[in-house]
């Protein structure tokens, strides 16, 4: 893909969060996004026609993470209320409310099959919880970060978390085995790539960085956007040809994987950009800020 096919005109602008929107995503088709913040809110959208179709209410602080299952029938949830909210889509009631943290919840993911969400906590700790039980203590404690634990990505049998102690740690479900690779710098993001083989991690000294999977080798660095107080996301393109980030003053960055050079730059909020989602297999992307809005970007 080359950079005149990257996502940079706006076609849509999702309005209706009472504040910050902190973060937005695609589910998995990419038809729909769902976003959450600090209205204590989660809106479902279709981006594509700009028609906001249902709001999900019962956190009772700021909503942080959002995460869809892949048959697009249920959902779960986290933030400052310590908890992780497993939400029927259609019905919009909550099955369950799983606790357990000590703090604050930053990230939220589902497994492959749905059967797991796995959270990441202020607590240091990242924590398995199984859906189909009716307890609501978590199955799996992983808390050897020594800070925050910011975000998680899983494999079919790993777990990745980057945390503030400027780590990001991997851990071998099947073998029970850790891998951390230490980066130096408050990590307040990762991601993987589509073909599984890299991770990337946004650090708070204005710097992504994108790690082996399998080796933790630094392959390569990208700069250039303001990164030191928020957490904000970081993607690769569907075909991991370039990397996008967000910026604090508003802008969106795309970099090319090999060279690390900006490829392509934009103002897409005129304030901090929280979140960037892609959509699978079609260049368009979503982008959320503390501005309130979601925007909606398109070749």
């Amino acid at each position: 893909m080359n950079s005149s096919e990257l996502p940079r005109k706006e076609t849509n602008v999702l309005k209706g969060h009472d504040g910050a929107v902190l973060a937005a995503r695609f589910n998995y088709d990419g038809n729909y996004c769902l976003s959450c913040g600090k209205d204590r809110t989660i809106r479902l959208w279709n981006p594509h026609r700009g028609i906001h179709i249902i709001t999900y209410k019962s956190h009772c602080r700021e909503v942080r993470d959002v995460h869809v299952t892949p048959d697009n029938s249920k959902l779960c949830s986290c933030g400052g209320d310590r908890q992780i909210f497993y939400w029927d889509v259609s019905t919009c009631r909550v099955i369950c409310k799983f606790r357990g943290h000590d703090g604050e919840v930053n990230a939220v993911k589902f497994n492959e099959n749905a059967s797991v969400v796995v959270s990441a906590g202020y607590d240091r700790s990242l924590r398995a919880w199984y859906c189909r039980s009716h307890s609501t203590g978590p199955i799996q404690i992983i808390d050897s970060f020594l800070d925050t634990v910011m975000s998680v990505c899983l494999t079919k049998t790993e777990i990745t978390g980057g945390s503030v102690d400027g780590t990001v740690r991997t851990f071998d479900i099947r073998i029970g085995r850790e891998i951390s690779d230490d980066l130096r710098q408050p990590v307040n993001c990762i991601s993987k790539s589509n073909d599984g083989n890299c991770i990337l991690a946004s650090c708070l000294d204005s710097c992504i960085r994108i790690l082996d999977r399998s080796t933790g080798e630094l392959l390569q660095e990208y700069k250039g956007h303001a990164c030191k107080s928020y957490k904000m996301d970081c993607f690769l393109t569907n075909s991991d040809a370039h990397v996008i980030g967000g910026s604090e003053d508003g802008s969106i960055f795309f970099w090319d994987l090999v060279d690390a050079f900006v490829v392509s730059k934009f103002r897409a909020h005129p304030s901090v950009v929280t979140s960037v989602s892609y959509r699978p297999k079609e260049n368009c992307m979503i982008t959320s800020s503390v501005d309130g809005s979601v925007r909606v970007w398109k070749t």
